[in-house]
């Protein structure tokens, strides 16, 4: 689990909100995995890290593969929150969640 991921967990338990499953398996035939997933209401948050660095996610190939997941996720009828470290700083990421799971 990184860092960032830590920090939004220990925000959701503080805040006594329902705990999410981690890395689950969504898609009946990818391997595609969410970081925070709560099956009631169909709810994901993606926690997405090395923005300001060039990471991973920043690159056209794996922003290419992203969509697809995220494509996917919408079609299956789960909402996927994406967050990055300064929505989780300033609460904006546990206010998001909070709101995907009590409407």
């Amino acid at each position: 689990m990184s860092d960032l991921e830590e920090a939004l967990l220990g925000q959701i338990k503080l805040a006594g909100l329902a705990e999410p499953e981690r890395e689950v398996r969504f898609h009946p035939t990818r391997k595609w995995r969410f970081d925070f997933f709560w099956s009631t209401p169909n709810l994901a948050c993606e926690v997405e890290g090395g923005i300001w660095i060039g990471g991973r996610h920043n690159r056209a190939s794996s922003f290419i593969k992203d969509a697809e997941k995220y494509n996917e996720a919408a079609l299956l009828g789960i909402t996927v929150l994406r967050v990055c470290d300064k929505q989780i700083k300033d609460g904006s990421a546990l206010a998001w969640i909070e709101r995907g799971l009590h409407g």
